[in-house]
């Protein structure tokens, strides 16, 4: 061993590795992140594949994640590309094949595109939209409007039960799993449940969509009392024509919205949303604007008065 690295196992091609590697992580990860790792052997090019792994570098890597982004990848997916890179080359390095990460030298580029902001309703907006689906189909109608005042995700939407909605002490949901497609049953995101209070608006909705159900069954089904599937129902509610320019996940953004135009603490909104740090439920903070903004552009709009905090003194004038 030289250095504590076997020479000869670093001159094994980038591919067999990894097709060990991949073999290993299909039994020892989420299913999802399975997924994410297999991509990692489609979107790495040729010539990186071909390399003896101990000759691949900090140039090599780099070269790579700035290829993959000039190609039109979303800067989001390089970056979920970079740490299932990294995963393997620490295993690498586990491996003895070398002793230095190379991803861990790089940083994920950033792209000069403008970022996908937010875009939620106003509660107002939601009650338009809401009647434009429900003149296409009442019951997907529903469930959208369901996301909107629950900031469920998409796959989490997909996967709560009947027996999840809770009567008492309070109105709400229980979000311990979700459904991605393509993917299959797992934990949510962060692998805690959480519960989801349940507003008036929606109350009759959770019943109506409760109705002949067993609690094991599937709460936010089709007409048909089928699963969720994002195209379908993009499709029947003709998303394009009737909401108003947002995506599906700007329901989650609404329902944080709503929550903090009536007054609920951050931290509450943090922990309905499933956010594992606060930094990221301050994001919408920004975006609304807090009390103390609110207040403040009051002042800017009130008459101005002699007294007023645009008044001047004699001293001012001096």
């Amino acid at each position: 061993l030289d250095g504590g690295v076997d020479p000869a196992s670093g001159k094994r091609r980038v591919e067999a590795c990894l097709d060990d590697w991949l073999a290993i992580r299909a039994d020892t990860v989420a299913k999802k992140t399975a997924v994410v790792d297999r991509a990692l052997k489609r979107l790495t090019p040729i010539w990186f594949l071909n390399m003896g792994v101990r000759h691949i570098g900090e140039r090599e890597v780099a070269r790579v994640l700035e290829d993959l982004l000039r190609q039109g990848l979303a800067e989001g997916s390089v970056k979920r590309y970079r740490a299932s890179l990294s995963s393997f080359f620490g295993w690498c390095v586990r491996e003895k094949y070398f002793l230095v990460n190379p991803v861990s030298l790089t940083r994920a580029p950033r792209s000069s595109d403008e970022p996908t902001e937010m875009l939620p309703f106003a509660e107002e907006e939601l009650e338009v939209v809401w009647e434009r689906w429900a003149a296409r189909n009442r019951r997907l109608a529903d469930i959208m409007l369901l996301l909107g005042w629950t900031g469920l995700r998409w796959a989490e939407a997909r996967a709560v039960r009947v027996g999840d909605v809770m009567k008492v002490p309070t109105p709400g949901l229980v979000i311990c799993r979700s459904n991605p497609e393509g993917v299959g049953l797992k934990s949510t995101k962060r692998r805690r449940s959480r519960l989801v209070p349940l507003a008036d608006r929606v109350l009759d909705i959770v019943a109506e969509l409760s109705k002949d159900k067993a609690a094991t069954d599937l709460l936010c089904t089709t007409d048909t009392g089928s699963p969720l599937h994002r195209s379908a129902v993009v499709r029947t509610l003709a998303w394009e024509a009737t909401a108003a320019g947002r995506r599906i996940h700007d329901l989650r953004h609404t329902a944080a919205g709503l929550w903090l135009a009536r007054g609920v603490d951050p931290g509450t909104v943090q922990a309905w949303l499933g956010h594992e740090s606060i930094a990221t439920t301050n994001r919408y903070l920004h975006y609304l604007g807090t009390g103390a903004h609110r207040a403040g552009l009051e002042r800017l709009n009130a008459p101005r008065g002699n007294a007023g905090a645009m008044g001047t003194s004699e001293t001012d004038t001096q």
